[in-house]
C-alpha cells in the first residue's frame, strides 16, 4: 500500500505520451514492411538526428548496438508493437534505418527424392 506522498507503481509506469502523439495521429500501414522478427539497424553514414523526436532518437540508439527485431525493439522501449512498425518506417525512409526481412521457411523437399537418397546410401554404406 502506497502512502499519499508516494507515487502508485503502476502510476510511475505509465508513458508520459500518449500512443497517438508519438505516431502524429497516424495508424499503421496495411503493408507487411516490418513483421515481429523484421531485423532493424542503423543505416551507416546516416543523417543527422538533432531534428528527431526523442522516441525515435530512442529507437536508433537501441538500433546502434547491432540487428534488433521489431519485438525487441518493443519490449526494449514498451511501445506498443504497431507505434513502433510506424516509428521504425519513418527512420527507414528517412535513410537512419536499414532492414533485413526474415528467412522465408524452407521449402518441403519431395518424399520420392528423401528415399532415394537413403537408399542410395544404404547401398553405398550398407
Amino acid at each position: 500500500m502506497t502512502t499519499p506522498d508516494e507515487p502508485d507503481q503502476e502510476q510511475a509506469t505509465t508513458p508520459l505520451v500518449p500512443a497517438y502523439v508519438i505516431t502524429n495521429g497516424r495508424s499503421l500501414l496495411d503493408d507487411d514492411e516490418f513483421s515481429l522478427i523484421t531485423l532493424v539497424t542503423t543505416a551507416q553514414g546516416s543523417p543527422p538526428t538533432q531534428h528527431l523526436d526523442p522516441e525515435k532518437r530512442r529507437l536508433l540508439e537501441l538500433c546502434s548496438g547491432g540487428h534488433l527485431s521489431v519485438a525487441e525493439i518493443a519490449g526494449h522501449t514498451q511501445f506498443p508493437v504497431g507505434v513502433v512498425k510506424i516509428l521504425l518506417s519513418d527512420l527507414t525512409q528517412g535513410g537512419y534505418l536499414v532492414t533485413r526481412s526474415p528467412i522465408p521457411a524452407a521449402k518441403l523437399v519431395d518424399r520420392n527424392i528423401l528415399e532415394e537418397v537413403l537408399h542410395g546410401l544404404q547401398a553405398r554404406f550398407g
